[in-house]
């Protein structure tokens, strides 16, 4: 007997569906970015767009789609503060580089003040490599003066994890100087940081008025908004505002966003200068540590000025995990003797 389909013309087959599991890379060179996906869905991706002045990781997301970086600039949202507009996603600079100020650039500064401010310049991606629950991305940057004169090479290597639903970003930088010395003055603002949505910014119930090297003023609102969530706590059991100057090898930030517990978490490496770090964490927004700056954060009990001498080059290596759970400080603090033993 003749199959039955086969008489009245039916095919039937299978369509086999390929879904993507684990890390790609999506490189989008007209937009100046390289997306970073996961089982298919953005986790972040690395931009060197013009107006921001340096690379930065934007935006940031957990594993199951909830941003935890602020959108404004870049891609402003409805109710965000519109302060500290060089504020954007993941980024490393610094205040003071042989005079210069990386740390406050943006289209906001006019441009008859633009010789005092720098700017880190995207030159190429050397590599991307993506194998499962792992990816890496290293790029090639200059640090320049608005004349265009270089101060620094950089070579930064991103490693990318996702681990029980825990993404970790690590962040491992070469800085070369050229032919002249390079000095970091110690300063405030600096050196790692993200910029947290306004969700899992600290509840406020007073102004705050902030200033940079240049004496300029940044006025920044009360939170006035129950949604509000936030609260910074480092290894030692520091809380809250008190973070703000505080040494330690870790610190957490914790709140609520789109109804889920997250966790942000910041991590120094024992290898790296100034170890364990200050934290120059701010109930706006800000989340950073510096390890540059120690005069301000010490009350003037210590000063370093960190030079690199001609041709020297340094390496510094932080961590960043972003999860929609509320991590304990045990959790985090294994996190942290894993980051410690990876020889970077």
């Amino acid at each position: 007997m003749k199959n039955m389909f086969a008489i009245f013309g039916f095919c039937f087959f299978s369509i086999p569906v390929f879904a993507q599991q684990g890390f790609t890379f999506k490189e989008q060179p007209e937009k100046k970015q390289v997306d970073v996906l996961y089982n298919g869905k953005l986790l972040t991706a690395y931009c060197h767009y013009d107006s921001v002045a340096k690379p930065v990781l934007f935006p940031v997301n957990t594993v199951d789609g909830i941003t935890v970086t602020r959108g404004y600039p870049v891609t402003p949202r409805p109710g965000e503060r519109t302060d500290h507009p060089h504020h954007v996603g993941i980024w490393m600079n610094y205040e003071s580089v042989n005079g210069i100020d990386f740390w406050n650039n943006s289209t906001a500064i006019p441009a008859e003040k633009k010789d005092q401010y720098g700017s880190i310049i995207h030159e190429k991606i050397i590599s991307n490599e993506a194998y499962g629950d792992k990816a890496s991305l290293t790029a090639t940057a200059k640090w320049v003066n608005n004349a265009g004169v270089v101060f620094l090479n950089e070579q930064t290597t991103y490693h990318f994890k996702v681990e029980n639903d825990i993404f970790i970003i690590d962040r491992i930088t070469t800085l070369t100087a050229l032919d002249k010395k390079v000095v970091f003055k110690d300063v405030k603002d600096g050196f790692f940081a993200i910029r947290v949505a306004r969700e899992l910014e600290m509840p406020s119930k007073e102004p705050g008025v902030f200033v940079d090297a240049h004496g300029n003023e940044t006025k920044v609102d009360p939170s006035g908004d129950n949604s509000v969530t936030g609260m910074y706590y480092n290894s030692f059991g520091v809380k809250g505002d008190s973070v703000w100057s505080s040494k330690a090898p870790w610190t957490m930030l914790k709140g609520i966003k789109d109804g889920k517990p997250i966790t942000i978490a910041m991590f120094d490496h024992p290898g790296n200068v100034g170890y364990p770090t200050y934290w120059h964490a701010r109930g706006y927004g800000l989340f950073a540590l510096n390890p540059l700056g120690r005069k301000v954060f010490s009350n003037g009990k210590e000063e370093l000025n960190y030079v690199l001498a001609p041709g020297q080059s340094a390496k510094f290596a932080y961590r960043i995990i972003v999860a929609s759970k509320d991590l304990s400080s045990k959790t985090v603090n294994n996190i942290s003797r894993s980051f410690d033993k990876e020889k970077y």
